[in-house]
C-alpha cells in the first residue's frame, strides 16, 4: 500500500498541482490529507482539487475558523491575518463550506496486517497543538492522549518531520502551500511545495518525505492581481527561488 499525505495546502492551488503532477504515474493507492486547505489566494479552487481526489481529510484549525469564526486577534500579525483571511473565507461557496464541513478531527487507515495509521492535523488533543523534533516526551504524552498506533500522521507545524516515539512512528509530510523557512522566522516561504508517500507492505514501512517545485513566480503574480488585502506582503513572504537540484525527490 502506498498513501499520499498532504497537509497545509493553504489556498495554493498551484503548489497542490504540481505534487498532484508528480504523483500521477506512481501507484498511489490513497490520499490522506490533513487539513488547511483552504486558507490561501486560491481557496476555492483547492478545496474543489481536494474534493476530486475522494480522500478523508482532517479538519484543520483555519478550516474550522472559516466555518466557525476567527478567534481574537491578540497581535498585529494576528490581525493581518485575520483580515485575509476574512477575505478568503468571503470567496468560498456554500457548497465550499459544505464540504469543509464533513472534515474530521481524525482519520483511520487500516494497514492490514501492519495495523494502522491515525492522521490529526495538531495532536489527538487539539488541532491547535504543534509537534515539532524538538518537542519533549513529556509533551507528546500529553498531546497524544493514550492514542497508539504505528504511524501517527500530523500537520499544521509547516515543517516536515520524522520521528520516533515509544513504538510509533510521527510522519509529518510538511506544508504543501506555505512550507515554512526556518523556525525563527515563520512568515518567511520556502520555494517549494512539500508531501510525503508512505509505502506499507508485507511488514516493511518507508517513508518518503520529498519537496518539489511550483512556478512560484505566478503565484505571486496571482497574489499581487487579486483584490486580497495585504497582497503585497503576502507575495512578499516567498524568500526566493529553489536552487538547482535541490528539490529532486529521493
Amino acid at each position: 500500500m502506498r498513501i499520499a499525505l498532504i497537509a497545509d495546502i493553504h489556498g495554493n492551488r498551484l503548489a497542490l498541482d504540481a505534487v498532484l503532477a508528480e504523483l500521477e504515474d506512481e501507484d498511489i493507492d490513497r490520499f490522506v490529507c490533513l487539513g488547511d486547505v483552504a486558507v490561501g489566494p486560491q481557496p476555492g479552487e483547492s478545496i474543489e482539487r481536494v474534493r476530486a481526489l475522494g480522500c478523508p481529510v482532517v479538519m484543520g484549525n483555519w478550516d474550522a475558523y472559516f466555518l466557525c469564526g476567527f478567534p481574537p486577534a491578540e497581535t498585529e500579525l494576528a490581525q493581518r491575518l485575520t483580515e485575509i483571511g476574512a477575505w478568503w473565507a468571503e470567496q468560498l461557496t456554500q457548497e465550499h463550506r459544505d464540504y469543509m464541513d464533513s472534515f474530521q478531527s481524525c482519520v483511520t487507515v487500516d494497514l492490514g496486517p501492519n495495523g494502522h495509521l491515525l492522521a490529526y492535523h495538531g495532536s489527538p488533543r487539539s488541532y491547535e497543538d504543534f509537534i515539532y523534533a524538538t518537542t519533549t516526551d513529556r509533551e507528546l504524552a500529553t498531546m497524544l492522549d493514550g492514542r497508539r498506533a504505528p504511524v501517527i500522521a500530523l500537520g499544521h507545524t509547516h515543517f516536515q518531520m520524522l520521528r520516533r516515539y515509544d513504538d510509533a512512528l510521527l510522519v509529518n509530510p510538511g506544508s504543501v502551500g506555505l512550507p515554512f523557512a526556518r523556525p525563527a522566522r515563520v512568515m518567511s516561504m520556502s520555494p517549494w511545495a512539500e508531501y510525503c508517500v508512505l509505502s506499507v507492505e508485507a511488514g516493511h514501512l518507508s517513508v518518503d518525505l520529498r519537496r518539489t517545485p511550483f512556478d512560484v513566480e505566478a503565484l505571486i503574480r496571482f497574489i499581487h492581481e487579486s483584490e486580497m488585502p495585504h497582497a503585497q506582503w503576502w507575495a512578499g513572504l516567498w524568500i526566493g527561488k529553489p536552487p538547482i537540484g535541490l528539490l529532486s525527490p529521493s
